[in-house]
């Protein structure tokens, strides 16, 4: 699986309850409207360890099945013109795409 993480802050000025509407609503139907993904996480940092101040407030994750499917929704040039737009939104953003070796979890 691949995961495309991006870590992010908002620009001087902007209204953090706006953004987190726009974020979870309607950038969230596009997120998940990228063809191949499956799943797709927003996440308010509140804390930072080992750190007096938070390097980012936001994340985003979103997962495809594999490397050519992502490579081929994300770096796609009608998606890249789209993601340009919501990018004007925020600031800073970090983008880290992974490779998932191993997961696992307890079950109840």
């Amino acid at each position: 699986m691949i995961k495309l993480t991006v870590m992010y802050d908002l620009p001087e000025g902007a209204d953090h309850d706006e953004f987190i509407r726009w974020r979870t609503t309607e950038h969230q139907e596009e997120n998940m409207a990228i063809p191949g993904v499956l799943k797709s996480d927003f996440y308010v940092v509140r804390e930072a360890w080992r750190k007096d101040t938070l390097p980012y407030r936001y994340v985003t994750e979103a997962y495809w099945p594999d490397i050519a499917t992502f490579k081929k929704a994300f770096f796609d040039p009608a998606y890249q013109k789209k993601l340009a737009k919501s990018l004007e939104k925020i600031r800073n953003p970090l983008f880290l795409i992974s490779e998932e070796l191993l997961s696992e979890s307890k079950g109840e």
